[in-house]
């Protein structure tokens, strides 16, 4: 993965934000939308792309196009920054391959101990009953 194409293949867009803000909401556009396309992407392989699909299926579009909003600055630069950090977070979270877990097999010792407790606990609770005549 090569942060730097993955960037130059962003593309960004401002629009107003919406929420308070008195009249400069009306004027200035300072909320950023950045989109990616997963599918034409150059710097992504198609193993990283098919990784990417299926980690983050819930948030691509039908056209597999990841769209992230930020509205959190009135600075249309610092919104554009924060946008870019998170998107780059999202990737390389998405992009971790989990480890594959390996069964393991359960002691002897384990199961006696446990069936043994059991016995234990059943013998307690007979003790506690009232007497049957």
């Amino acid at each position: 993965m090569e942060i730097q194409k993955i960037i130059s293949e962003l593309h960004y867009k401002a629009v107003r934000s919406s929420g308070a803000g008195g009249q400069n909401v009306n004027k200035v556009s300072s909320k950023v939308v950045l989109s990616f396309d997963l599918k034409n992407s150059q710097a992504l392989s198609e193993e990283e792309k098919t990784l990417l699909e299926t980690n983050l299926s819930s948030r691509l579009t039908t056209d597999a196009v990841l769209i992230l909003n930020c509205d959190e600055d009135r600075s249309q630069l610092k919104n554009k920054e924060i946008v870019t950090k998170r998107f780059l977070e999202l990737i390389k979270k998405a992009l971790i391959v989990p480890k594959i877990r390996k069964a393991t097999k359960i002691p002897k010792s384990v199961i006696k101990k446990r069936i043994k407790d059991k016995k234990n606990l059943s013998e307690i609770k007979k003790t506690r009953r009232k007497p049957n005549f």
